[in-house]
């Protein structure tokens, strides 16, 4: 699977492991967790390889946020991306790390 990031900052987090924008500072733990559930996704022929990895909780979101797919990085936070196939490939557009705690708000 091709991962593209959509905005800057994760991107930074993913390369760098910090972000220069200190309102996408997130604990080291969490970011570590993130790059290591980047590198899965990477390794995965398409999305149903992430099915086999229970502990990410992979799955399509619904209502507002129809169209997105994600992957749990721990209980608190989840990776958001949008899924598409490009000349065969499956490209897996991160859109988001979002916090759980705001998730059906």
């Amino acid at each position: 699977m091709i991962v593209v990031f959509e905005k800057e900052y994760l991107q930074e987090l993913y390369v760098q492991g910090k972000t220069t924008n200190r309102k996408y500072w997130f604990q080291p733990q969490i970011v570590a967790k993130f790059v290591k559930v980047v590198n899965l996704m990477k390794q995965q022929e398409n999305v149903m390889g992430l099915r086999k990895y229970g502990s990410l909780h992979y799955e399509k979101l619904q209502g507002d946020k129809e169209g997105t797919a994600s992957v749990r990085i721990n209980d608190q936070y989840r990776i958001e991306f949008t899924e598409t196939v490009e000349e065969g490939n499956t490209v897996a557009t991160i859109c988001s790390i979002t916090e759980l705690s705001n998730h059906y708000q």
